[in-house]
């Protein structure tokens, strides 16, 4: 990474390296998520049950169910259940990976090159509210790194443990990934403001699920069209996450070009090498 080195503020700020491999890599992963959606559709094509399936009445984990019979109160019946709990664990893991891989200093300000972020040890304030204040955004972000981490071990253990195997253990994944998923992109969204437009799209998507989450919670779990419910829970979580992880990759792969030119450009001979200051 580079720094400016400055007495106080921003002038202090860590600049955060654009050009890592890693960054790269972990918003990619947060941008397969939206293979959900065609995974989803081709399993409620095989779908056996009866009643026929309907996105209103089932709910997204009954395409996962391991047996068919009577569950739930209907008969249940998913050929395709393998390829439904492989998405929902291949979701889990890209949401884990792309958790570790990018960093909070990346993530506190959109991979938006030239900007700075204040770590919580570099805050100048005498007081420990302006402190915090200046540290924010970097705080904000590893929290974000957490939750989004804790909802892909839920969403894992969704695909792990189909919700006709053992229901209380399947409950609890979904719960993880109801609650920490959309309290991320809430806290992301309004982290982002100020460097870029998305940022209130990453917030309407958190928006929308988290008040979903806590209607439902709110009423027992017990809902008219638990189907519809549960998708306006868990669609804007994976549209949101894959919203972050294009603006990431955008913005590394832009970064990344930029490095190499300026390495090609330098490498003329009489060209000066651009200086720079280790962390």
């Amino acid at each position: 990474m580079t720094t400016a080195g400055g007495p106080r503020g921003a002038d202090r700020g860590l600049l955060p390296d654009l050009a890592g491999r890693r960054e790269l890599v972990g918003g990619w992963a947060a941008i397969t998520l939206i293979h959900y959606f065609i995974v989803e559709a081709i399993a409620m094509t095989a779908w056996q049950g009866d009643p026929g399936y309907d996105r209103r009445a089932h709910v997204i984990s009954d395409l996962g169910a391991a047996h068919c019979g009577p569950f739930n109160g209907y008969e249940v019946c998913s050929p395709l259940n393998w390829l439904m709990n492989a998405s929902f664990v291949l979701q889990g893991a890209a949401m884990v990976l792309g958790a570790v891989l990018v960093s909070s200093a990346v993530l506190s300000v959109a991979a938006e090159p030239g900007a700075r972020v204040i770590r919580p040890s570099m805050a100048s304030a005498t007081n420990s509210a302006t402190k915090s204040a200046e540290a924010f955004p970097w705080i904000a972000a590893g929290a974000v790194r957490v939750l989004v981490f804790v909802a892909g071990i839920g969403q894992a253990m969704v695909g792990l443990i189909p919700e006709d195997t053992d229901l209380a253990l399947h409950l609890t994944g979904a719960g993880l990934y109801f609650i920490a998923g959309p309290l991320a992109l809430v806290i992301l969204g309004l982290v982002w403001r100020g460097h870029t437009q998305m940022s209130w799209m990453v917030l309407l998507f958190g928006v929308v699920s988290l008040g979903t989450t806590i209607y439902v919670l709110a009423a027992g779990l017990r809902v008219d069209e638990p189907g519809a419910i549960e998708r306006t829970m868990a669609y804007p979580i994976i549209l949101g996450l894959s919203l972050v992880g294009l603006i990431v990759a955008q913005r590394v792969t832009k970064e990344r070009k930029a490095v190499r030119t300026l390495r090609q450009r330098s490498s003329v001979p009489g060209t000066p090498q651009p200086r720079r200051t280790a962390d």
